[in-house]
């Protein structure tokens, strides 16, 4: 039954939303002398997103933190979606479905954090990594085996990808091919 309710919804998906710190990162935030904050990114994470891309969908973040190395590494990855600075995720949101035109059933988001639960129960598909509070575990859709920082995001795309029936096509047109 959840099988088909995740295939459901994942076909109607057009927009993947994360949040970065606790979901991206494992949450630590590095201050460096000129003040200026650093995080570091899990590469296979990245690679999620390069898959949701080459399956035709689109990816975004919306973040409470405002962060130049939140800015880069969207930008490095082509994500289309860019929402920082602010903690009402509600809000920001409700903008994205208004510039995108799309509804909540069209979106599908992972957030680790109380200032996400909104947005977890907004959404088409959610999804929380596997360090979070049990709030957050409660409303989402989908819990991850991997925790923040370490494969939540790579993880909640492949299942995605999975449920369309598109992993193997996608990775094939990427020139990679898995043994069945």
């Amino acid at each position: 039954m959840k099988d088909r309710l995740l295939k459901e919804r994942c076909l109607r998906l057009k927009l993947i939303l994360t949040d970065v710190d606790g979901v991206m990162t494992d949450g630590s935030i590095f201050i460096m002398p000129t003040g200026e904050e650093a995080r570091v990114f899990n590469v296979k994470d990245g690679y999620g997103i390069v898959l949701a891309h080459a399956a035709g969908l689109e990816t975004g973040i919306i973040t409470g933190r405002a962060s130049n190395a939140v800015t880069e590494r969207a930008r490095t990855l082509g994500m289309s979606v860019l929402k920082q600075g602010s903690l009402d995720k509600l809000r920001l949101f409700e903008e994205i479905l208004s510039e995108k035109s799309l509804a909540p059933h069209e979106v599908a988001y992972i957030g680790d954090d109380y200032p996400d639960l909104p947005v977890l129960q907004r959404v088409g598909l959610s999804a929380t990594p596997a360090d979070a509070p049990l709030a957050l575990k409660e409303a989402a859709f989908m819990i991850m085996e991997n925790a923040g920082g370490r494969g939540a995001l790579r993880e909640f795309i492949e299942s995605i990808l999975r449920a369309r029936e598109a992993l193997v096509p996608t990775l094939a047109s990427l020139g990679i091919q898995i043994p069945d």
